[in-house]
């Protein structure tokens, strides 16, 4: 045993009294400081008591478990996919009218005006900013426009947008290691704003790879891009959301990120972590025109399906069956005597289109595509999109409260879909006759006793600025021609079709109404008594 030095001969020691408290709350009071230590330790790492108790073994853990903490940086991933990241430059020379050339008298370049004295003394000796020397004098203007794009093959076949390289005479492109080469436009598709082009005078480029997966909201984000023409610049952040709508076109199918996207970043691609392209940046949403966290990607499986075309043909064929389609709202599936507000409903079938040949009319609900149910009618509109012209499709479609299957083939989408507006307005503003519709305030007349109104349907002659027709964005020279999935020709037949709507208990009576040259479905809410 070891031996104890004997301290009872020191004048200021007392012995204390044994007691169960100097062994048990001893004990006791051990447990609760290395508690408050291990309690320290997980709200800050860098003050940890319990460190003073630890032997180096567990200090070596305690190390370990510091470093799986510390946030993991982009560095590796940027180092393996920022060589396949283009700047792209393009040179466009628009020819200018006289009016447009500078010489007009509206122009604020004329001899001797401050904008061209300014211009003259920073500009240039011509006395006009760059973009549009030679324009009074060559007849023209060159434009340069900057943004990027990616490479997807060693080839030298890259991904940009097409509003970068849209009406360019000269296309270059800048590689990450400062190399610069000619490209040439393989095609461009301006419904997804994708171009393919091909850069000339290599052959063992670096490319990315388009992802196979879909991303999932708050996953991280990489952009790499050419913001204000910096260069490869690299920014992260991660996915706000997914399928957006941005009002682009029919095919809007956006992915929302939150990494900072500026002017110059068009056609950059957007990287998940592991290296893969996720998504092309497309646009931002911003009332400064710089970034404030809200940007839009076109996501890969879009950009692998139309890049493919590009390659293969220049151009994209979409299939088509030819219905002008709109939403189901929740009005308008009360109406229907639908559970659920999905689908799209036809407003409209084109005269000879797959569609009206094989049967399908205004007001059917085409809810579902070769089995696979219809969301709404962007979904619609990019499954049949998706699809090539040619291919046999099986339609699930709801006709007038029964269900029912439409087989067709689809046709090719048209290059121009615009409805034909009619210009003939010269009576619509102001007829002068009309009968009330109670209730709905409307006023109005047979649409072929108003000049102009055509042969169908009552055209509305007046509307209550504070009525639910109103709000619902009825204006004078609307014509409708169907309520209630009747067919209406004055007044009284518009009553009778309500009348029965509100029979049958319907809280809204859906009506086809001809604006212009294009026809829609509007759920119009029925007021009780």
């Amino acid at each position: 045993m070891t031996d104890r030095p004997d301290l009872s001969s020191l004048p200021s020691y007392k012995a204390p009294k044994r007691s169960l408290f100097s062994a048990r709350k001893l004990a006791l009071m051990a447990t609760v400081v290395a508690g408050l230590g291990a309690a320290t330790y997980g709200f800050s790492p860098s003050h940890n008591p319990a460190d003073l108790f630890t032997t180096p073994a567990h200090a070596q853990v305690n190390n370990e478990v510091r470093k799986v903490q510390q946030p993991v940086g982009f560095a590796d991933i940027v180092e393996r996919v920022k060589p396949s990241v283009i700047s792209v430059k393009v040179n466009i020379n628009e020819k200018l009218s006289k009016d447009d050339s500078g010489n007009s008298e509206d122009s604020p370049f004329q001899p001797g005006s401050p904008m061209e004295r300014f211009f003259r003394r920073f500009g240039g000796p011509d006395g006009l900013p760059p973009g549009l020397r030679g324009g009074p004098r060559g007849g023209g203007r060159a434009i340069t426009g900057q943004g990027s794009g990616f490479f997807i093959s060693a080839d030298g076949y890259a991904v940009t947008n097409n509003h970068v390289v849209d009406g360019a005479d000269k296309v270059e492109v800048t590689t990450d290691d400062g190399k610069t080469y000619t490209a040439k436009v393989i095609g461009t598709d301006p419904r997804t704003d994708l171009a393919l082009i091909k850069v000339e005078g290599g052959s063992n480029f670096q490319f990315a790879k388009l992802s196979d997966s879909k991303p999932r909201i708050g996953d991280w984000v990489l952009a790499v891009g050419n913001p204000f023409g910096l260069g490869g610049t690299v920014t992260a952040g991660i996915v706000s959301a997914s399928g957006r709508d941005i009002g682009n076109g029919p095919y809007d199918d956006f992915i929302q990120i939150d990494a900072p996207v500026n002017k110059g970043n068009s056609g950059g691609p957007a990287f998940d972590v592991s290296g893969e392209v996720m998504g092309v940046n497309t646009a931002i949403y911003s009332p400064s025109g710089g970034s404030v966290g809200i940007a839009f990607s076109i996501p890969a499986q879009t950009v692998k399906s139309v890049v493919a075309q590009l390659k293969d043909k220049g151009t994209v064929s979409r299939g088509w069956i030819g219905v002008q389609i709109q939403p189901v709202t929740s009005d308008i599936a009360d109406s229907l005597g639908m559970k659920k507000a999905e689908g799209a409903l036809v407003a409209e079938p084109q005269a000879n289109g797959p569609a009206a040949k094989a049967g399908i009319e205004s007001g059917d609900v085409i809810t579902a595509v070769n089995g696979e149910p219809v969301k709404d009618a962007r979904e619609l509109a990019r499954t049949i999109g998706g699809l090539p012209p040619g291919n046999s499709v099986k339609l699930n479609v709801l006709h007038k409260g029964q269900d029912k299957t439409v087989n067709l083939t689809l046709g090719q989408l048209p290059n121009n879909l615009e409805a034909k507006a009619d210009t003939d307005n010269s009576d619509k503003g102001s007829p002068n006759r009309g009968t009330d519709v109670p209730k709905l305030g409307l006023t109005v007349a047979p649409a072929n006793s108003v000049a102009g109104a055509g042969k169908e349907g009552v055209v509305v002659t007046e509307v209550d600025p504070k009525s639910a027709a109103a709000e619902r964005g009825f204006k004078e020279g609307d014509v409708i021609l169907e309520v209630g999935g009747k067919t209406v020709g004055t007044a009284g037949e518009v009553r009778d079709a309500i009348t029965s709507a509100r029979s049958d208990n319907k809280n809204s009576v859906l009506m086809r109404v001809k604006s212009g040259g294009s026809s829609r479905f509007v759920a119009v809410p029925l007021a009780k008594g």
